[in-house]
């Protein structure tokens, strides 16, 4: 059964970054999107606080483009850590889904840190047993409860947001109910392993080392082989499913929300407007398809304006 885990352990993270890596392909091959141009656009600096763009200087295709990182990072991190657009747009289900997000980053960061003591211990560091790595072991006995808990308390608040609130539950389906009974199934029993078995997370700990080091090394508990096994599951299923926003988001943003790069003297951006521009127009309204236009380059390049005249000549 223990060499079973570690084969499953090994299996899952081989899934978790293949299917990371084809969600991130397959969204590089798509044809270019159309873009937002939603400002401000934070990278934009100084511009950004009254919703400005490079754009509005004269001769800016002849200027060397800057772009603020600072500016990024200052939407970017409240973004992410604290989810501020749920917070100013709908905070009641804000008050749900801050706990499951927030719990799932403290688990990741309990996570690293127990993988970083688990490479310590491999150089011949007892980490149990050493007083300058007590406070990092403190840490990690800290933030393990702490991120299973909130995870379960947010993921039970969403589930009952999606069964009770209709604008939720109209869009819901059997994978945003499954989705979340896993959380709560798969930190609930990392809950009773930590309560009963492992409340040190120095079983843990020694998995990892036997992981690291390729040692398929016994592991006595059932419990903590149920949790491994929850967890590499759930592991390799989430970037399987919608849930892949937890780094699709990057392009959500980057690449479409504030994707503002100038279209000059750019081959690659051309050549994938033009494979764009000959797709069949298929819309049925009036004002397109009433043009009798075949392609979208044809739809581009008429000017109703001009024919209108035309007629009247």
């Amino acid at each position: 059964m223990s060499t079973f885990i570690y084969i499953v352990t090994y299996l899952a993270i081989v899934v978790f970054v293949a299917a990371v890596l084809r969600r991130i392909i397959h969204y590089l091959k798509n044809p270019i999107h159309v873009r937002w141009e939603l400002y401000p656009v934070p990278h934009e600096g100084k511009k950004a606080s009254y919703g400005g763009s490079y754009l509005e200087d004269s001769g800016w295709w002849e200027q060397e483009r800057k772009t603020s990182l600072v500016g990024t990072l200052k939407a970017m991190i409240p973004e992410m850590l604290f989810l501020k657009a749920v917070w100013e747009n709908n905070r009641p289900l804000w008050v749900v889904t801050f706990p499951f997000h927030f719990g799932l980053y403290i688990t990741v960061g309990f996570i690293g840190l127990l993988g970083l003591t688990a490479i310590i211990q491999l150089s011949g560091i007892d980490v149990a047993g050493s007083h300058r790595l007590k406070p990092v072991v403190a840490l990690i006995s800290f933030l393990g409860p702490l991120g299973f808990i909130l995870t379960i308390m947010g993921a039970i608040g969403l589930l009952y947001k999606r069964l009770t609130d209709p604008g939720l539950r109209n869009y819901a389906n059997f994978e945003h109910y499954f989705n979340l009974c896993l959380f709560i199934t798969t930190m609930g029993v990392a809950v009773l392993t930590w309560l009963f078995v492992d409340p040190t997370f120095n079983l843990a700990r020694q998995f990892l080392v036997n992981l690291i080091s390729l040692k398929m090394t016994a592991i006595g508990s059932f419990l903590f082989q149920l949790q491994v096994l929850l967890a590499m599951f759930t592991i390799a299923y989430i970037p399987l499913t919608h849930m892949s926003h937890f780094f699709m988001k990057w392009f959500l943003y980057h690449d479409i929300r504030w994707g503002d790069e100038p279209n000059i003297n750019t081959p690659e951006t051309d050549k994938k407007i033009g494979i764009v521009l000959n797709y069949p127009v298929t819309w049925s309204a009036s004002h397109i398809s009433g043009h009798g236009k075949e392609t979208w380059a044809e739809v581009a390049t008429f000017n109703p304006a001009a024919e209108s005249e035309k007629g009247k000549e």
